[in-house]
């Protein structure tokens, strides 16, 4: 078997290779997330920094991690701008796809543009 200087998965009593393992897992949630792109790099980075004295004859060391993560892919949707009874400006998201058209929701009632239910069908055939 061959020598080597220092075991990495040892140095730092275990701590660097504990470091990657928690960054790589990192990596494997994010890009296991469908709402990020698996096709884009991820990257874990290691620093090691290592300094001596005077004597040279121990070295202090610092070991550390980062990672860059894929951000999650951006969504769109639009928003309506009115003002409520008392003048304030409000906002609420278009749901139906056109201002004022009324659609069936995901539950199958029907729903004003801005989701809200006009209609529960379900309430009406009991």
């Amino acid at each position: 078997m061959e020598e080597y200087m220092i075991d990495l998965n040892e140095f730092a009593e275990g701590a660097l290779a504990a470091k990657v393992n928690a960054e790589l897992e990192k990596v494997l949630e994010n890009i296991a997330d469908p709402n990020t792109d698996p096709k884009k790099n991820r990257t874990i980075t290691v620093s090691i920094k290592i300094h001596g004295d005077e004597k040279r004859d121990v070295l202090n060391t610092t070991v550390s991690t980062k990672v860059k993560l894929e951000p999650m892919k951006e969504v769109e949707t639009k928003l309506m701008m009115g003002a409520d009874n008392e003048g304030n400006i409000i906002g609420k998201e278009l749901r139906s796809g056109v201002k004022g058209q009324m659609f069936l929701d995901n539950e199958g009632d029907v729903a004003q543009d801005d989701g809200e239910k006009v209609l529960n069908l379900r309430e009406k055939r009991s």
